[in-house]
């Protein structure tokens, strides 16, 4: 039992006070853990682009005071009413979704869409009584897709928390916990492209990368990464995209462009912007007969897919994927354990690491378009 099982606990955590503002470091009372809650201490956590979207307010309706944060590593501090696999001192990965294994999504194999956890981006409280754990003076502050982890302490449900290796390095593992993962799942969990064959990847930010890297480990021996930013394509060569395309170099539609560099059409295709034009060419690129394109990014509310139902007809197939169709408690251990055995490099995702105190600095590098994962040690 931990000292302070029980207990409200003060600690530091980076609150947005207001849409696009920076975040001040405050002092938060985090209440102890409720019925199928745990209570973390994070002690790393990365900032992803969900993160910023939403605190530019863009799309949604504004929720602050927030703390914000969804990808991190920590362990259990304490463990609420009615939670029976984990203990204090479990090393865990919490996740914006969730597994509660009792819908039928969790009880079916084809799905990873929990009925009960699933990402939900407008709600800033617990699930269980609709109230926060966190405020400061007694005001309220609110959660972040059930996580919040740019807070020393947070509180999580039980089914949004994987526990891993104890052995795993935090500050590496942490990334799993969203974007590398979705990725990563997308290629070799949906688009499942087999050995020698070619795969195209839109977007080259971390989710693109991580898709890049599942298709360099199920064998793909060309993998051409389309962007419109040039300056991603240098270090996306580490992640083992062989080819390059900039849509703005061609005065046709980047579909035919690949169609003509691969002989009629990519074998798998992974959308990773949200851009619906984007989502139309991954989908168009492929080569009938066979060709499976993969939509990952979210697009924007009103975007409307426009595709001749021809090219459906013609035997291309269309897919969608969340999380990379990984169960988070289920499944993630096992993408972590993926690094352990050095299948999976993440060191090469990683591009900066600061403080908590200086977390603004990672809003800036995302912003700037200045690397891809930054870590954010929690300890000073």
């Amino acid at each position: 039992m931990s000292s302070t099982a029980g207990q409200v606990i003060r600690c530091r955590a980076a609150v947005a006070w207001e849409a696009g503002k920076p975040l001040v470091i405050e002092k938060v009372e985090v209440a102890p853990p409720q019925a199928m809650e745990v209570r973390l201490k994070i002690l790393f956590t990365s900032l992803c682009h969900t993160d910023v979207y939403f605190w530019e307010a863009k799309g949604q309706t504004p929720m602050f005071p927030r703390i914000f944060g969804h990808e991190a590593g920590g362990i259990v501090e304490s463990v609420g009413e009615g939670v029976t696999d984990l203990k204090p001192g479990d090393h865990v990965l919490p996740v914006f979704t969730g597994e509660c294994k009792e819908c039928a999504h969790c009880k079916s194999e084809e799905s990873n869409m929990c009925d009960l956890l699933r990402i939900n981006t407008d709600r800033g409280v617990m699930i269980g009584d609709g109230q926060s754990r966190f405020s400061i003076n007694g005001k309220p502050i609110y959660h972040f897709v059930g996580t919040s982890t740019f807070s020393e302490y947070t509180v999580c449900h039980i089914g949004s928390v994987a526990k891993i290796s104890p052995l795993a390095p935090l500050d590496k593992v942490c990334i799993l916990s969203c974007g590398i993962t979705t990725g990563l799942g997308a290629a070799l969990n949906v688009a499942q492209p087999k050995k020698g064959s070619t795969v195209a990847v839109f977007g080259l930010g971390a989710v693109g990368l991580g898709a890049a890297e599942g298709a360099r480990i199920a064998g793909a021996s060309r993998i051409i990464g389309i962007d419109m930013n040039p300056k991603r394509f240098i270090e996306a060569k580490k992640f083992g995209i062989t080819e390059f395309v900039n849509p703005k170099d061609h005065d046709k539609p980047v579909q035919e462009v690949l169609a003509e560099m691969t002989d009629g059409g990519v074998d798998r295709s992974i959308e990773c912007t949200g851009n619906v034009n984007a989502m139309i060419s991954a989908f168009e690129c492929v080569h009938d007969g066979w060709g499976v394109a993969v939509l990952v990014g979210v697009p924007n509310k009103d975007d409307v897919f426009k595709t001749h139902p021809m090219n459906l007809l013609n035997e291309r197939t269309l897919k969608g994927t969340f999380f990379g169709n990984y169960k988070p408690k289920s499944d993630l251990p096992s993408v972590v354990e993926m690094y352990m055995n050095k299948e999976l490099d993440l060191e090469k995702f990683i591009t900066h690491e600061i403080s908590l105190s200086e977390i603004n600095k990672a809003f800036e590098y995302m912003l700037g378009g200045d690397g891809l994962r930054c870590i954010i040690r929690m300890d000073s």
